[in-house]
């Protein structure tokens, strides 16, 4: 069997390949999601037959999962002596312009939907309500891990306001300011938003047509709480949902660490739910009452989470509105000779520190320094602390750096990945930002770190992940308003174009019944 290097969110195929990769099209997606109890060391490269279920998870900010390589006796030895000596003695693997191609996948694994679907089915038991049973959700979180022992009644699941509040005053005055600083930025864009989209009308033939745009009622708000606390996540969901003018804002986090709770009180959630996983979607989605504390069904669900997150968020929506099906998250940086090699590798790891299924591009002009980025990686990612060192470092084995002709080539190539995170590390980066079409979140220039985008610099860091950028954007305040329509007509006769304009266009259309409804408004 001769060995193919897979790929997360994109199929990174050399051109010589990709046909005989098309019959292991369907096992390669479905390998591609993780059986929960199935470990690997995340330094180790794992073959496997493609008829196995093995597989790993996808996440935005938030997960677990190791590099893997799918085995096939379709390849050719010469194929995997190129791929090999591509990415020998480099930790970002070598890649041609021509290597790069996307494929998007579903961000839904199948096989957490199923776990995600008998998840919902139990919580729902003995329920006829319609609603969340308490005493299964109690029963769910301890079993998953997402409660404490000391959690032994439903009850215990809803963290009170005053607890909340406690964890802000029990933290330092700096990081209470950071909180609060975080707030302030995240709040102000957010505003910022909203003010661009009011309610407005027009004239039309005998009256006026306009919409208005008001917020939903309640929204519901997840932050991770697997391998770091994200208190960020919490204040880009909840203070952006607020800033819409939701009434009622829901948080939810599996285990949440003090300063996840410190920001929920920055932000004024209503509501905190210690749970995590399908089962805090399901419950924010159906609503449930624990004593005289009622969650009420939210109308729209956001935030990063694991793949059974993303699974629940599949099942629910219709129900309510969710913001996007996100998968392993990604920075692209387009740099040019101007660059420094430290600042570029240190944004790498950055972004490879937040799972091992996490992914960092480098598309560059100058192959010299793509080699003096590369030994910087090595350099930096070797003096980090653990488990970040090991998180980073099997990101990067399915990480990797291009050389481009020239910065067009860079553009089209990152327009075809559409990544999450798009750095531009080059002269007049203003204007090569500008170019650039198909991103969540694009940061201009060295100083504009995309960590400081991560900590609230103020646009939302909850981003399209796998190429969705190309149709979508990032969290904000739109996500959380509703734009209705309407129309008012105050004089019959200068409607009466109208009307007959109606009248022949449903009899085109062969609706009788609604010619008929436009002729009682003729005069």
């Amino acid at each position: 069997m001769q060995l193919l290097r897979s790929c997360l969110a994109f199929s990174i195929v050399p051109h010589y390949k990709r046909r005989s990769l098309q019959k292991l099209r369907q096992p390669f997606i479905a390998f591609n999601n993780k059986v929960p109890g199935a470990a690997v060391d995340s330094f180790d490269t794992l073959l496997i037959d493609t008829t196995n279920d093995n597989d790993i998870s996808n996440s935005n900010r938030s997960g677990s999962g190791n590099k893997r390589t799918i085995t096939t006796e379709t390849e050719t030895e010469t194929s995997t002596s190129t791929i090999r000596r591509m990415s020998d003695n480099h930790i970002l693997q070598r890649l041609r312009p021509s290597d790069v191609s996307l494929e998007i996948k579903d961000p839904v694994n199948p096989k957490a939907l199923e776990q995600a679907k008998a998840i919902l089915a139990e919580l729902a038991e003995g329920q006829a309500s319609g609603t969340i049973n308490p005493q299964q959700l109690l029963k769910v979180a301890k079993r998953l891990g997402d409660v404490t022992i000391d959690c032994t009644t439903p009850s215990d699941l809803i963290v009170s306001k005053s607890e909340c509040e406690n964890a802000y005053n029990s933290l330092t005055d700096e990081e209470r300011t950071v909180l609060n600083n975080m707030y302030t930025r995240i709040k102000s864009f957010a505003l910022l938003q909203r003010s661009s989209v009011q309610d407005t009308q027009m004239d039309i033939p005998g009256g006026k047509a306009g919409h208005t745009v008001s917020p939903c009622q309640a929204a519901g708000c997840y932050a991770p709480g697997g391998r770091y606390p994200l208190p960020s996540s919490v204040l880009m969901t909840a203070v952006t949902a607020r800033a819409a003018g939701c009434p009622t804002v829901v948080l939810a986090s599996p285990k949440p660490a003090p300063i996840t709770l410190a920001a929920a009180h920055v932000a004024g959630a209503d509501i905190f739910l210690r749970c995590g996983g399908a089962q805090a979607i399901a419950t924010m989605a159906y609503g449930v009452t624990i004593d005289d504390i009622t969650i009420p069904p939210c109308d729209v669900i956001c935030g990063p989470g694991n793949q059974w997150v993303t699974a629940a968020k599949s099942i629910v929506q219709g129900k309510c509105g969710i913001d996007m099906l996100a998968g392993p998250s990604e920075v692209l940086v387009i740099c040019d000779d101007s660059a420094t090699p430290a600042v570029v590798a240190s944004d790498l790891i950055a972004q490879a520190e937040h799972d091992v299924i996490a992914r960092a591009i480098l598309l560059s002009t100058c192959p010299t320094l793509i080699e003096e980025v590369d030994i910087e990686v090595s350099k930096q990612v070797n003096a980090l602390p653990e488990p970040n060192r090991s998180t980073a470092l099997a990101a990067l084995k399915q990480s990797f750096a291009v050389h481009c002709q020239d910065l067009d080539e860079c553009i089209r190539l990152s327009d075809d990945i559409a990544p999450e995170h798009l750095e531009i590390q080059t002269v007049n980066s203003q204007e090569i930002g500008m170019r650039c079409m198909n991103y969540g979140g694009l940061f201009i220039g060295v100083g504009a770190a995309e960590v400081l985008g991560d900590y609230g610099a103020g646009p939302n860091h909850t981003l399209p992940t796998g190429g969705t950028g190309r149709y979508t954007g990032g969290l904000s305040v739109f996500n959380f308003l509703r734009i209705r329509t309407w129309m008012r007509i105050d004089n019959n006769e200068e409607s009466q174009g109208m009307v007959n304009d109606s009248i022949v266009m449903a009899r085109l259309e062969g609706l009788e019944g609604h010619a008929r409804a436009a002729e009682q408004r003729k005069l």
